[in-house]
């Protein structure tokens, strides 16, 4: 049995998209399902639209959200080279056998001239087809003598190569995900297979790169299907092998009306890419984890078969298969995405977050002694349940590292009486019995203090957290005592008790 090999193959004309890393998501579970190789091939037949950066920008989101390729560009081994234009040589090879064989031909057909007979079509409500029903009657070498094609040639004339499709020919695709598709090949046209620019179209270099580069399963995007039956005759006229395709569904706009696309991510200000392109931030930029990337990528037109949603890479690897991949169409869901990070972020160890969360509190200015790492850890731990991201740690944690610089009025209004000072600071004594100052003995040194004074729990409870927050906002208060320590909570219950009185114009 030969070794799988599945590669993918984009084209480095702009930002990768998490359709194409979706698709290369796909063939890498695959391929690590079935002990087999995971290749990356450029295809830079489109030279006039390959962008500089686009390349290394594919490789960094494949390495980013962890899905490292076998073999391609500066990898040797001995399929390469990886990128198409370095493959040319090889195109040329082929699209003359097929010449030889008289299964393709030159056409020398101007833009202008076919544009005319589209027009002409057009006119009489038709489609015009470069096929089996005009070639005869077009320029070409099927219609011109040999010796007319071979002056054309050595006059340099500006020609295409198309392939010859046959006629009548009752064609059966089978694809893994979408079954049996039958095709009669007198409806195709002759598609191009070498441009007048030199080289290659997708179709000839994709499919002698898969042949020679013994590609055993081709998985990539929908909007390749109608390419397939053209594919398939191109195996059939080298007489090789055909691999087995599948192709995956679509990714839909949040309203599952269209395709996804960067103006969609814009309008709703979610990233649609990776990792920031020019102007656009990408899934990395926006805080999400390359764990929580690949979770919800897979589940984009693919279903376990079971009620579990949270995957790491390794159980995909395992149980991840072509035949659980939807046909239809798979709608793209922000919300879904974040609730994915939020997950991810709940499996970390606080320690691991420290770094980013280190780097932001840096950022704003944070005095050195309250960068301890311990202290940032144990902060870390107490809000990270509530955030969907990194980056929310800031707004659900910022009292940690800065004192109020003022109280909610609604809540001051309707919770701070005249006595609430008094009260407090009773609270605050009572705090220095509090030792070790850990959560819960505060909470039983404090709840006995106030039963003992005969002092209602709220009227205590609220003004504190306001004391020590600004809001009444934030986790169990007594393990915002502890965070803080003794010290920092008597000093803010103290500014408070000077503070609020003025406020609300009671007397201190």
């Amino acid at each position: 049995m030969s070794t799988t090999r599945v590669r993918f193959a984009p084209s480095p004309t702009g930002p990768l998209h998490i359709g194409g890393l979706r698709t290369a998501l796909f063939n890498y579970l695959f391929a690590r399902k079935n002990n087999g190789q995971f290749i990356l091939r450029i295809e830079d037949t489109d030279q006039n639209r390959t962008l500089k950066d686009a390349e290394q920008y594919i490789v960094d989101s494949l390495n980013w959200i962890g899905i490292p390729f076998d073999e391609g560009p500066g990898k040797a081994t001995p399929f390469g080279p990886y990128k198409q234009s370095e493959r040319k040589h090889l195109y040329q090879q082929h699209a003359k056998y097929l010449i030889d064989n008289g299964q393709a031909y030159y056409a020398f057909d101007t833009p202008e001239v076919l544009h005319q007979h589209r027009l002409d079509h057009e006119k009489e409500g038709k489609t015009f087809i470069y096929n089996w029903h005009n070639r005869d009657k077009l320029t070409n070498s099927l219609s011109l003598t040999a010796q007319q094609t071979a002056q054309l040639l050595a006059d340099k004339t500006p020609y295409v190569i198309r392939f010859k499709t046959p006629v009548d020919q009752n064609l059966i695709l089978n694809d893994i995900i979408r079954g049996s598709i039958p095709i009669d090949t007198s409806l195709l046209d002759d598609k191009i297979l070498f441009k007048s620019d030199g080289m290659p179209t997708y179709h000839l270099a994709n499919v002698v790169d898969d042949h020679l580069m013994q590609i055993t399963h081709v998985i990539r995007g929908e909007e390749w299907l109608p390419s397939l039956a053209l594919h398939y005759l191109l195996y059939q006229a080298f007489n090789w092998d055909i691999p087995k395709f599948a192709h995956l569904p679509l990714i839909l706009k949040p309203t599952g009306k269209g395709k996804l696309s960067k103006r969609d991510g814009e309008i709703g200000g979610f990233p649609v890419y990776p990792l920031s392109w020019k102007s656009s931030s990408g899934f990395k930029e926006n805080g999400y984890f390359p764990e929580s990337v690949i979770n919800f990528l897979a589940l984009l037109g693919w279903n376990p078969g079971t009620e579990q949603e949270i995957f790491n890479l390794k159980e995909l690897e395992t149980i991840f298969s072509l035949e659980r991949v939807n046909k239809s169409p798979a709608k793209f869901d922000p919300a879904k995405t974040q609730w994915f990070n939020q997950q991810w972020l709940q499996r970390k160890r606080p320690e691991t977050l420290f770094e980013q969360y280190f780097d932001i509190l840096k950022n704003k200015s944070i005095p050195p002694p309250l960068l301890n790492e311990n202290y940032i850890t144990a902060v870390i731990a107490l809000i990270k349940n509530r955030a969907h991201f990194v980056n929310d740690f800031w707004d659900l944690s910022h009292y940690f590292f800065e004192r109020p610089k003022s109280y909610n009025p609604k809540h001051l209004k309707k919770h701070w009486k005249s006595n609430t000072s008094e009260i407090l600071l009773s609270v605050s004594n009572a705090l220095t019995s509090a030792v070790p100052f850990e959560s819960n003995l505060i909470e039983k040194t404090v709840k006995s203090f106030l039963n003992d004074e005969e002092i209602p729990i709220g009227k205590a409870m609220i003004p504190l957290r306001l004391s020590l927050v600004g809001d009444l906002t934030g986790p169990d208060l007594f393990s915002i005592l502890e965070i803080l320590g003794i010290q920092e909570s008597q000093a803010r219950i103290q500014l408070a008790t000077q503070g609020v009185p003025k406020t609300l114009n009671f007397e201190s």
